[in-house]
């Protein structure tokens, strides 16, 4: 029985995973980030039922609330509420499931989602939470989609631009506004934006057509332009700045490696030194960034949805929490993190394949 003591049985049970991770490092590392996210979101899922569970009143005093006021607008309203409608209350509590601990209605709630794939319905409007989800998650996946590609483009062509000027008055000049740009609150932004839209008319104060695109495809798609051309500016004015500096700053470490020096040496054209080495170099710290600027330009989207009212998937979220829908709460919350989590994944995924040198998992 000497032979069989815990730690040999422990090395043996783990065995097979050092191998595996020893033989494929990256497929592990993928494994590992995708196990992670699942806890993480497990863990965030909890954290909303608790925090919903601390607020005060629930989603079923308002539907009273609002059933009694509609009905009754006169003063004796708020007495009725204490005395004839307590019953009301805990039914319909009950009937919601309201009434249990928040980990008993989250574990439901989780298990309804990931065996049953159903999101269950809105409290308020019993509409399913998954055709909500649905209608407005393009309407916020397309404006963010937009912002990172300008974003993208318009920091690495300025970004290399510049780190040929470097000390020059322009280079400065650019730098300065890319930092101002960087500090600038977001918020005050999009409100100077919208006065700006509602003082000269050139653009509407909403960010959406007041048509469907079925009406009318062509025109919709112009209007669609017109309505979003101020959310884009504030999205892209808000994230060109760090990514802009980041750039620039790795393209000037970069030319000032030696091996920079050693090609310009050999007859090397300075072009091919910016795009073909430079360049490629500064591929890592951005994908490594990228994640974090999309979960920038997603918790951003939020203020900007209200602010314009654009029918997205950030300013479901803001209506849910309102009115306490915590069905909605929750699945907007877990599908943005579960976006944001994956953009993350498929980063170090990118970064991986990007650079040769990065082998997740190697000694």
């Amino acid at each position: 029985m000497s032979g069989l003591n815990p730690e040999k049985i422990y090395t043996l049970l783990l065995r097979p995973f050092y191998l595996f991770k020893r033989k494929m490092p990256l497929l592990s590392y993928i494994l590992n980030r995708i196990l992670t996210m699942t806890v993480m979101l497990f863990l965030l899922g909890f954290a909303v039922f608790a925090l919903m569970e601390l607020a005060p009143g629930d989603i079923v005093d308002q539907i009273m609330l609002q059933q009694i006021f509609s009905e009754n607008r006169q003063a004796r309203a708020g007495r009725d509420l204490q005395g004839l409608n307590t019953e009301q209350l805990a039914a319909r509590r009950a009937e919601l499931g309201l009434d249990q601990p928040f980990y008993t209605q989250y574990f439901r709630w989780l298990n309804r989602a990931v065996v049953h794939r159903d999101l269950g319905v809105s409290l308020i409007s019993r509409a399913p939470v998954s055709f909500l989800i649905s209608s407005r998650l393009l309407n916020s996946l397309l404006l963010n989609i937009i912002s990172l590609v300008l974003i993208t483009f318009f920091s690495f062509v300025l970004g290399v631009y510049f780190s040929s000027k470097a000390g020059t008055g322009l280079d400065v000049a650019v730098t300065f506004f890319a930092l101002v740009l960087h500090a600038f609150p977001g918020l005050l932004l999009l409100i100077l934006l919208q006065l700006f839209a509602s003082v000269t008319g050139l653009f509407p104060v909403t960010a959406y057509p007041p048509f469907p695109f079925s009406e009318a495809p062509a025109r919709f798609v112009f209007s669609y332009a017109h309505h979003i051309f101020l959310p884009l500016l504030s999205a892209f004015l808000g994230g060109i700045g760090g990514t802009l500096r980041m750039i620039r700053a790795t393209m000037l470490d970069q030319l000032g490696q030696p091996y920079i020096t050693s090609l310009r040496g050999r007859g090397i054209r300075e072009w091919r030194i910016y795009f073909n080495h430079a360049f490629r170099n500064t591929l890592n710290p951005y994908i490594t960034g990228s994640a974090n600027l999309l979960a920038g330009l997603f918790s951003g989207s939020l203020i900007l949805e209200i602010i314009f009212a654009y029918p997205g998937i950030g300013r479901l979220m803001y209506e849910a929490v309102i009115q306490e829908d915590i069905n909605l709460v929750l699945s907007n919350i877990m599908f943005i993190s579960f976006l944001v989590l994956l953009g993350m994944v498929l980063a170090d995924i990118l970064l991986a394949l990007v650079d040769p040198r990065i082998r997740y998992g190697k000694e």
